[in-house]
């Protein structure tokens, strides 16, 4: 299953879904997605209930899977260590105090995110047979402040970035900040040229007018199957509608712009 759906024009677009073996109904909806082609990679949780069998889905039928580093929600697997746990409840305790605790670095943490990082990368070369070639985290949280100082991230992976906003979405300081967190991950890592998320599905010219970008640029687009809207619009072929009627516009401006 490759990663990347490609065009000839130089564009790729890379639909991927979240929480993969987060648990069972999760892996369900999300491969419901994955066998028609509409979901092409998925981001796997480890140490989670249904870990062992999604990985053992994606390696039978050639799923294309990177690492869902998860700081926040609690690990549902029956075998999981008193540390890990441990770890775990400190980081998500000081990540969902306030919104203005991920960028900030907390030195008396150092450990249990350094911990957690290895232990999930581990988990996955166990589960999947080899490191994960992609990272990214459960509620973006491979973005906060421990993980980036510290270079955590394998070097050369690739890795997501910050969500991609349209000039006047968001304020000037959010988006500066941004921007030098992408920065800094793209000394190291490779990413995408723009990342997006498939929600809201409404208005249709905004999915139309991401879909566009991907005929000249790399685009991921996060889905969560568990979600219903979301998981109608993947299998109810919306994605390959949205992305038709976003080709043609493109094209018609095209043309009317060599003629004008």
């Amino acid at each position: 299953m490759p990663t990347i759906a490609t065009n000839p024009k130089g564009g790729t677009l890379i639909m991927n879904a979240d929480d993969w073996g987060r648990d069972r109904q999760t892996t369900d909806r999300t491969f419901d997605c994955v066998l028609p082609g509409v979901v092409s990679a998925v981001s796997g949780m480890v140490f989670m209930a249904d870990s062992e069998r999604s990985a053992a889905i994606a390696l039978e039928h050639h799923i294309d899977t990177g690492l869902h580093l998860n700081f926040t929600t609690e690990f549902s697997t029956r075998y999981r260590a008193a540390k890990l746990l441990e770890y775990q409840q400190r980081t998500a305790r000081y990540l969902r105090a306030n919104r203005f605790a991920p960028p900030v670095f907390n030195p008396a943490l150092m450990g249990a995110f350094e911990y957690l990082v290895r232990a999930q990368i581990d988990e996955y070369t166990r589960l999947y047979g080899s490191a994960p070639h992609r990272l990214d985290g459960h509620h973006h949280m491979h973005l906060c402040a421990n993980v980036l100082l510290a270079g955590l991230l394998p070097s050369g992976t690739a890795v997501r970035r910050n969500f991609s906003f349209r000039r006047g979405e968001k304020g000037w300081v959010n988006r500066c900040y941004r921007k030098q967190v992408d920065r800094m991950l793209a000394r190291k890592h490779s990413l995408t040229d723009y990342f997006f998320s498939l929600t809201p599905l409404n208005p249709v010219n905004r999915l139309e007018g991401i879909f566009a970008l991907a005929e000249y640029s790399v685009v991921e687009v996060e889905t969560h199957p568990i979600q219903p809207d979301e998981y109608h619009f993947l299998v109810g072929g919306e994605v390959s509608r949205y992305r038709h009627r976003s080709l043609t516009e493109t094209k018609v401006r095209l043309v009317s712009a060599s003629n004008a």
